[in-house]
């Protein structure tokens, strides 16, 4: 089988279920930016994470082809659809809630950084805010599943506690962000 098609060579892809569009279509910008923030936490992954989050987010990658498939189906697309839900909501919230045990309380705002891993896991995140941003248009046009919404906005804060945790467990600090006044 070829990689290349040439289906899309005059600006438009198909979705699940045969319907072509352009691809500067809504629904065409939320799965392309869920599967840039897949792509992303792998980069995160690359830069060496413990083992424990590790397999998390090996987990948080497979719900994300479940979040895309989801995106890229119409509501019509039929009943074989995988589509995400509760189960995929509660994983992470359980997670947020088991790492936040770990950490300190923020008192302040900090900048994307620390170790390699940590920053890659805020790229992850703003990308996954801007996934959420699509969808959230797209929903304003489309019938979508709001479970969608709900797991994206979920792991986007899973990534911020992810990224805390990367540093933590490395035993590098946060960097804290100062205002204009603390310089």
């Amino acid at each position: 089988m070829k990689i290349y098609t040439k289906t899309g060579d005059a600006g438009e892809t198909g979705l699940w279920g045969g319907q072509r569009v352009s691809k500067d279509a809504l629904r065409v910008h939320a799965y392309g930016t869920a599967d840039e923030c897949n792509a992303a936490i792998g980069v995160a992954r690359a830069s060496g994470l413990d083992a424990g989050l590790d397999a998390t987010l090996g987990q948080v990658q497979a719900h994300l082809f479940v979040v895309g498939a989801d995106l890229a189906t119409p509501s019509d697309g039929g009943p074989n659809i995988p589509r995400v839900g509760a189960d995929e909501i509660t994983f992470l919230e359980t997670q947020i809630d088991a790492l936040e045990a770990e950490l300190e309380p923020l008192r302040q705002f900090i900048l994307p950084g620390g170790t390699l891993a940590a920053a890659h896991l805020h790229l992850a995140r703003t990308i996954c805010r801007r996934a959420e941003r699509w969808a959230v248009s797209l929903a304003h046009e489309e019938t979508l599943s709001p479970d969608v919404l709900m797991y994206l906005n979920r792991l986007s804060d899973f990534l911020f506690v992810a990224s805390r945790i990367a540093n933590a467990r490395a035993a590098t600090p946060d960097v804290p962000w100062a205002s204009a006044k603390q310089r």
